[in-house]
C-alpha cells in the first residue's frame, strides 16, 4: 500500500531534483464519498525561486503567488488562460518561492485535463499535502531509472527570456518503459475502493 509522503521531505531538496523524483509517485486524491482514486505522475516542470523569470513569484509576492512562499508541502492551484486550474506542490523553506507543476500522471496528459480529472479546483489552493486535504502524494517504492527520465525546456515560457526559457526543467517519463523485477506487482492506475 503506498505510504503517504511528509509535507516535510518537500523543503530539503532543489527543486529541480524534488520535481525529478516525484515521478513514478502516486498522486492520491480522495472523493468526497471516500473513493481513492490514484494515478502515478509522469510529468512535471520545476519553478525554482524568485529569480526564476518563468516563475509567477518573479515579481514578488502577491495575493496570487503568497502561497509560493510558504514552507514546502502545500498546493498552490491558480486558473490559466481563465479556464484551466493548474495544480503546484510549493517547494523549498519559507519565503523561498517555487513550485512543482503536475504536468501529467499516467494515462491523463496535460495539467488542466489532470484537475479536471481529479477535481481539484482553487478551494484547495494552501492547503497541505497531505490525507486531511484529500490531496496528497504517496510512494510505493517505485523508482523511475534516471536513464528513462527526459529533461526538456518548460512549456511555454517564452516570455521568461531565452536563458530562463531554455532551463531543461520540464521532466517526464514513459510508464511503458518501465521493468518491474520478477515476483514484484506494479500498481494498477487509476480508481480503487477506499
Amino acid at each position: 500500500m503506498p505510504e503517504p509522503l511528509a509535507p516535510e521531505l518537500f523543503r530539503s531538496r532543489s527543486t529541480p531534483a524534488l520535481a525529478r523524483a516525484l515521478l513514478g509517485k502516486w498522486l492520491v486524491r480522495v472523493s468526497p464519498d471516500g473513493v481513492v482514486h490514484r494515478h502515478r505522475i509522469v510529468e512535471v516542470e520545476a519553478y525554482h525561486g524568485g529569480a526564476d523569470r518563468a516563475c509567477h513569484a518573479n515579481r514578488g509576492k502577491t495575493a496570487r503567488t503568497s502561497v509560493m512562499f510558504e514552507p514546502g508541502g502545500v498546493w498552490y492551484v491558480y486558473l490559466c488562460y481563465g479556464m484551466h486550474e493548474m495544480l503546484n506542490l510549493v517547494t523549498g523553506p519559507a519565503e523561498f518561492p517555487a513550485a512543482v507543476l503536475i504536468r501529467g500522471v499516467e494515462g491523463i496528459s496535460g495539467p488542466g485535463r489532470v484537475t479536471k480529472a481529479l477535481a481539484v479546483g482553487r478551494a484547495l489552493n494552501g492547503a497541505a499535502a497531505a490525507p486531511a486535504s484529500g490531496l496528497y502524494l504517496a510512494d510505493d517504492g517505485l523508482r523511475v531509472p534516471r536513464a528513462l527520465i527526459r529533461a526538456t525546456p518548460r512549456i511555454g515560457v517564452d516570455y521568461a527570456g531565452p536563458v530562463w526559457a531554455a532551463k531543461p526543467w520540464r521532466f517526464f517519463y514513459d510508464p511503458s518503459e518501465l521493468v518491474v523485477r520478477p515476483g514484484r506487482r506494479r500498481a494498477r492506475s487509476g480508481n480503487t475502493p477506499a
